[in-house]
């Protein structure tokens, strides 16, 4: 017998630890951070667009240029309303590592321990930092993390998705033709965002997520 879109206990339990950590009250010592990734295609125009005048919308040719692809990491702090992107050639452990590091020495050396959303891309565990830094220091610079995973195919549980989302609708939706000019724009868009203090309502609960999704729970003797 086949057990068809079932969602599995560790599903649930890593939804629950998840749900239960968005629903504490924001604490400065302790802040909650979703982090995610985004690839995007620098595109660049093949002839010049004909400048916006009265009565008539700026033009631009069908074709255009491929410039590489790049890579953006998006790290928010929902109730904070504080996002910090950074750019980077490629998402590979060795920029995952450098992007956390920096979170963790510069933007939230402060706080006396830090709480990471993250899905379950390869590069998003231990082990990187581990390869990267080497043990002994990547322990030091993790004693004050803890990561909190995601389920499986549930990036609806990402905070960092929402503002990905936001972030390519305000910022990313035009032809951007080099790292330079996306990382000028990245850095105005979070800027003004940051300013404004512009949080995000997560408004799911436990009760939402058994009333929505527990008619597809499966127990061990459902199989």
């Amino acid at each position: 017998m086949w057990c068809i879109g079932a969602l599995t206990d560790e599903y649930r339990q890593r939804m629950y630890a998840l749900l239960e950590l968005y629903a504490r009250p924001l604490r400065l010592s302790e802040p909650v951070i979703c982090i995610d990734e985004k690839s995007l295609q620098l595109i660049a125009h093949s002839r010049q667009p004909l400048p916006m005048v009265e009565h008539s919308p700026t033009k631009q040719d069908y074709e255009y240029v491929r410039n590489g692809t790049t890579n953006l990491f998006v790290a928010v702090e929902p109730k904070a309303g504080r996002r910090i992107v950074e750019v980077t050639a490629q998402r590979g452990k060795i920029d995952f590592v450098a992007f956390v590091r920096d979170l963790l020495t510069n933007a939230y050396a402060k706080a006396r321990r830090v709480h990471l959303v993250l899905d379950n891309l390869n590069t998003h565990f231990r082990k990187s930092f581990d390869d990267v830094m080497g043990k002994r220091a990547a322990a030091k610079l993790l004693r004050r993390v803890q990561f909190h995973y995601t389920p499986k195919h549930a990036s609806w549980l990402n905070m960092a998705e929402i503002e990905i989302g936001i972030l390519s609708r305000q910022c990313l939706d035009r032809r951007i033709a080099s790292r330079e000019l996306l990382q000028s724009e990245v850095d105005a868009w979070q800027e003004a965002r940051n300013a404004d203090v512009r949080t995000i309502e997560w408004k799911v609960t436990r009760q939402d997520a058994d009333q929505k999704l527990g008619r597809h729970y499966v127990s061990t003797l459902a199989c």
